[in-house]
């Protein structure tokens, strides 16, 4: 088991809005967490990169505890997010952008080229504009960037949050198709989502609600029964 999350609370100030969330996410695996806004989705993710405190309960990542461990070293241990809203750096260049992801965790010099160049291998669109601006790419251009640059670290776990926000329905298959491409080559993905296209990549699903899980099934088998609509109605 690569990601173990124990009863975990969590929350703002005084407000709890992660009342005892319990998920794993095995080594290789496709993890969807479901749920409307407000649902505490983003939160999660906070908490697992440690922008979040974790008042109580346990998470271990790859058999460690992660307790207090600060943003910069979970990432240093390959545990990455891409952020909700793509977190681009506008007036820099592409390559610049993709460069940042190697800031996050060491990469052996000798790989860095290997890895830029399987990124633009899955990202064409980015490769003959690592010279313009990031401004310059269209909304779906700079989530493939966004993607990419995280996988410049070469993450064990990538924690990613509304990976199809304000997209087209086609870039968004574009882009699950590349997700399922990656957990090929082993990296292991915990999916945030409103939408249920997620679920067509992922092994299980778990949907919360109000910062609870209330649902966990297999995606297939989500996919094909009537809980995935009562589960958002209730």
């Amino acid at each position: 088991m690569l990601l173990e999350i124990e009863d975990a609370h969590t929350g703002y100030g005084s407000i709890e809005v992660l009342h005892g969330i319990s998920l794993h996410v095995d080594e290789g695996e496709i993890v969807t967490v479901l749920g409307p806004n407000g649902t505490g989705k983003t939160s999660l993710m906070r908490l697992l990169s440690g922008m979040l405190p974790l008042w109580s309960g346990r998470i271990t990542f790859d058999g460690q505890e992660l307790g207090r461990a600060t943003p910069d070293k979970r990432a240093r241990m390959g545990l990455c997010q891409l952020p909700e809203g793509r977190g681009i750096f506008q007036t820099l260049t592409v390559g610049e952008n993709l460069d940042l992801g190697l800031a996050t965790r060491r990469i052996p010099a000798g790989e860095v080229k290997a890895t830029r160049d399987r990124v633009l291998d899955l990202f064409p669109e980015l490769a003959g504009r690592l010279a313009e601006p990031a401004s310059s790419l269209s909304g779906g251009q700079q989530q493939m960037l966004a993607l990419g640059r995280a996988l410049m670290s070469r993450p064990r776990l990538l924690l990613v949050d509304e990976l199809s926000f304000g997209l087209a329905p086609r870039v968004v298959r574009d882009l699950f198709a590349v997700v399922s491409e990656l957990r090929e080559t082993g990296v292991t993905f915990l999916i945030v989502e409103q939408q249920a296209a997620a679920l067509k990549v992922s092994d299980r699903t778990y949907i919360l609600r109000g910062g609870r899980n209330v649902l966990t099934r297999d995606s297939t088998e989500l996919l094909e029964s009537d809980e995935l609509a009562a589960s958002y109605l209730r």
